[in-house]
C-alpha cells in the first residue's frame, strides 16, 4: 500500500516538450500522484511559500538545472536550505552531463542526478525507476 500516493510530484522544467514527455512517461507508468509543473526557477521558488501556507509537499521534485529567471542549482540550494522542503527528495533530471554540474548538484543536496534520455522508451524506463524507488520503496520523513 502506497501511503504517499496523494502527494504530488513537482516537475521543474522550462521546455514544454520535455515536460510533456515526462508527464506522458509517468502516465504510461500509471503513476497516480498529481503532477505539478513549474516552468522556470522563479515559479519553482514560489512553491516554498505555498508549502508554508499548507499545500502538501511533493513526494519528489524532478528538477532541470537549465532554467530561465532563476537557475536550477539556485532552486536546489533554496529547497535544501529551507526547513519546509529540505527533506523532500530532489532528483536533478537534466540534459547536462557536465562534471561540474553533477558535483555542485550533489554538494547542494541533490538526492540523485539523472541525464535525460532522448529516446522515449529509455525515458519511460527512467520514469519507472523513479516511481518505483521514490514513490513505492523509499520512506520519507513524516
Amino acid at each position: 500500500m502506497n501511503l504517499q500516493n496523494n502527494r504530488p510530484i513537482l516537475l521543474v522544467e522550462d521546455n514544454p516538450m520535455d515536460a510533456d514527455l515526462t508527464r506522458r512517461a509517468f502516465t504510461r507508468r500509471k503513476v497516480i500522484n498529481p503532477f505539478l509543473v513549474a516552468r522556470d526557477g522563479e515559479e519553482a521558488l514560489s512553491y516554498l511559500e505555498r508549502w508554508r501556507a499548507g499545500e502538501p509537499l511533493p513526494v519528489v521534485i524532478l528538477l532541470d538545472i537549465n532554467l530561465p529567471k532563476v537557475g536550477g542549482l539556485e532552486v536546489l540550494h533554496q529547497y535544501k536550505t529551507s526547513p519546509i522542503s529540505q527533506k523532500v527528495p530532489v532528483i536533478v533530471l537534466t540534459a547536462s552531463a557536465e562534471d561540474r554540474d553533477i558535483a555542485v548538484a550533489y554538494q547542494l543536496g541533490a538526492n540523485s542526478y539523472i541525464v535525460k534520455p532522448v529516446d522515449f522508451e529509455k525515458f519511460l524506463a527512467v520514469a519507472g525507476q523513479i516511481d518505483l524507488y521514490w514513490n513505492m520503496v523509499n520512506l520519507p520523513p513524516r
